[in-house]
């Protein structure tokens, strides 16, 4: 039997050349993970081997790398568990539930005498230019609709007083707020001594305080003045005079609240800007649904708040604008349309103000009620 002979063999018993051999086909050139290799002078070249993205995102990683990437995900599980047991707990919620916890406040007292309030005179503005030719007859027929209006007038003024009486003592608020500023050390030496620091004074700290503060302070004390003498405690001259200080506080105060919504606009729309931004340059990446990185959810979950956030300044600067009006008319004393531009101004920034302060109440019970969930 013929056999075929290769050339350069080497039979099995030298040991030397077989080791030689060996190190020539496995020495340390030969990468095993490269793939197929084929020979170069052959007429169908090899094809451009293609990097598996799994063995080159994921075993080629470092320890730390991989203990980075499983906490991402980690946290990434954590976030989505969070979420979906925040939105069983906004399920569970009910409407009565919340208006109890805004009625427990005298501001929240406050918000719903007010849409009544408010209501009633708007009720009353659209009833008197219907029916206001009929009334002037004073018929029998029309006894009825005069016992309305009077009773909606008083209901709608008892409110009035009711509404003051819940904000007496509303000045301890900005109060407190300027006497935590005085436990701040006066002098900067006080504070590097090892003595316990001086307090500032009190009428610096008061001359010191934000603008916005003193506007709040000085408006509801204002408001208890007239308060009082509307009670008979006091005249009705000095009444008049606090709520005519009052105002023009309430005035300041808005155009303030104006300029700092509008800052806080333009702050909330840079923002939003690189935001998508950067998810507009994760979307040129190729990533899919699947392989989205925790950055991007982030991003995505960043570009939802700042949405509702600027949903909620919108209707902040609603709520300022109507207030505007309606203490303009009390400041200048205009006196075209004055009872229905009061009258719907009021209404609107009533309501706004009411759902400002629901969605306050309804946050908080969903997260006491997500965190026992």
């Amino acid at each position: 039997m013929s056999s075929v002979t290769f050339p350069h063999s080497v039979s099995a018993p030298q040991a030397s050349h077989q080791d030689a051999s060996e190190s020539q086909y496995f020495s340390s050139q030969f990468d095993g993970s490269s793939g197929f290799q084929m020979n170069p002078l052959s007429s169908h070249p090899p094809r451009t081997p293609r990097v598996s993205v799994v063995s080159s995102n994921v075993y080629n990683l470092s320890a730390y790398e991989k203990d980075e990437i499983s906490s991402d995900l980690g946290a990434e599980s954590i976030d989505e568990e969070d979420d979906e047991r925040m939105k069983e707990a906004e399920r569970r919620i009910r409407h009565e539930e919340i208006w109890r916890e805004i009625v427990l406040t005298s501001n929240g007292r406050d918000k719903a005498f007010k849409i009544i309030q408010y209501s009633i005179k708007v009720y009353l503005l659209f009833h008197t230019s219907v029916t206001g030719s009929r009334l002037l007859r004073k018929s029998s027929k029309q006894h009825w609709e005069q016992e309305l209006v009077k009773r909606l007038t008083a209901a709608a003024s008892g409110l009035s007083f009711s509404r003051k009486c819940l904000l007496l003592f509303n000045w301890l608020t900005p109060l407190t707020a300027i006497l935590a500023q005085q436990s701040v050390p006066f002098s900067s030496d006080s504070a590097v001594s090892t003595k316990s620091p001086v307090p500032r004074p009190f009428l610096h700290t008061v001359l010191n305080a934000p603008p916005p503060v003193l506007l709040e302070l000085v408006n509801a004390i204002s408001d208890d003045l007239y308060t009082l003498s509307l009670l008979g405690i006091l005249g009705k001259r000095f009444g008049d005079r606090a709520a005519r200080l009052s105002d023009w506080c309430w005035f300041f105060a808005t155009l303030v609240g104006l300029v700092e919504n509008s800052v806080e606009r333009q702050m909330n729309g840079t923002l939003h800007h690189e935001a998508q931004s950067r998810l507009y340059k994760e979307s040129l990446s190729g990533a899919t649904a699947k392989s989205k990185p925790t950055s991007s959810k982030i991003d995505d979950k960043e570009l939802s708040r700042l949405q509702k956030q600027d949903y909620w300044l919108q209707l902040t600067r609603t709520k300022l604008v109507m207030d505007l009006i309606f203490v303009s008319y009390d400041i200048f004393r205009f006196k075209r349309a004055r009872d229905s531009v009061k009258a719907i101004s009021g209404l609107i920034a009533a309501i706004l103000s009411t759902a400002k302060l629901y969605d306050r109440h309804k946050n908080a019970l969903t997260k006491a009620l997500g965190v026992t969930l």
